[in-house]
């Protein structure tokens, strides 16, 4: 045993990359909605500021309440937490034991192996078949008994694709309760394809299934952290006690309240979004032929080992992307002034 204080498994922790931003530059690098806040969101931010000396609400009553009568479920069936992220972490430090494993896909979202090791769980990583998507039937081959859950991110986060009703309706019936179906939806509100399912309205009620969701992305609150999680009650108190108290602050509470008064005012600009989302993907196939079909508010180019080479080539022309070195390139969706100067730039390129 070392006499060091600090775990030495969290030195292999890769450092979560946020996407880059500098002055004046076109930020196309973080999947944020470029409109601004909603309409409601400011005002309920300022009123929210005049009580900032005291705690707010720890058990975020008003918004979980809220959540609940829109998903049809009792609240005590919801946590909330700082971005859904910070919940996932929170359910694999609920759900961790020792030797336990967590499989997902990869590449997919980068938070998941930080807190799987953070859990103290085992990253099973299957990679994504040719067209960018989860493999499911390797996944569900790589569930063991040590398997404490199977996380899906759907649409998947950098690739675009979704996960369709039949490959899910494989995962649960192909895995045992005690294994958690984590379904990561941080995107949903951008999906299109009517063919696709709703993770609360098609496996809500199963009793292994967990829905995460966002006000980070189409709701227009990144910068205030707020997300949820629906599970059976007793799944969601465990991830309630491992949320660090008083997480979701006063001023996001309210903002989340507001922006889910102005759902109308979301769809417009989601639609806006997926509207230039596919003449985006249209353009981008002109160049890079094999891009995926996307269900979120970006598009992957799999560029490979020239992804780097790209981001450096947009950042010269004032244009900021996100790289995954060795694999390809995450570019948000943004105004369509920004989406012709990300074009144009791929033209050039090649």
């Amino acid at each position: 045993m070392t006499n060091e204080p600090i775990r030495e498994d969290l030195a292999a922790i890769p450092r979560y990359v946020p996407g880059k931003a500098l002055p004046q530059a076109l930020k196309l690098s973080s999947n944020e909605v470029p409109y601004g806040p909603l309409p409601g969101v400011p005002e309920a931010i300022a009123d929210a500021a005049a009580n900032v000396h005291r705690y707010p609400d720890m058990g975020v009553v008003r918004l979980r309440e809220e959540l609940a009568a829109r998903l049809g479920v009792d609240a005590d069936r919801i946590a909330t937490g700082t971005g859904s992220v910070a919940l996932i972490g929170h359910l694999l430090q609920a759900i961790a034991v020792p030797g336990g494993e967590v499989v997902y896909s990869w590449r997919s979202f980068e938070a998941y192996p930080i807190a799987a090791t953070v859990a103290g769980l085992r990253s099973v990583q299957v990679p994504n078949t040719a067209d960018h998507r989860h493999d499911v039937d390797a996944m569900i081959a790589a569930v063991g008994p040590d398997t404490r859950a199977v996380i899906v991110c759907s649409p998947n986060n950098p690739t675009g694709p979704a996960v369709t009703a039949e490959e899910l309706d494989r995962v649960f019936g192909a895995v045992p309760e005690s294994v958690l179906v984590v379904i990561d939806e941080a995107y949903r509100e951008f999906v299109t394809d009517p063919s696709l399912p709703d993770g609360v309205e098609r496996y809500g009620d199963r009793p292994n299934a967990v829905v995460f969701r966002t006000f980070s992305k189409a709701w227009g609150l990144a910068g205030l952290r707020v997300g949820y999680m629906l599970a059976r009650a007793d799944v969601a108190d465990a991830v309630r006690r491992c949320v660090i108290p008083f997480a979701v602050n006063g001023p996001a509470q309210a903002a989340a309240l507001a922006a889910l008064a102005a759902e109308d005012e979301m769809r417009r600009r989601v639609a806006l979004v997926t509207s230039e989302r596919k003449r985006v993907v249209m353009g981008a196939r002109e160049i890079v032929p094999d891009v995926p079909e996307t269900q979120a508010n970006f598009c992957w180019l799999p560029l490979g080992e020239r992804a780097v080479e790209f981001a450096a080539h947009c950042e010269a022309r004032g244009i900021l992307v996100r790289p995954f070195a060795g694999d390809g390139v995450r570019v948000t969706v943004g105004l369509p002034e920004e989406n012709d100067a990300l074009l144009e730039a791929l033209r050039d390129w090649r």
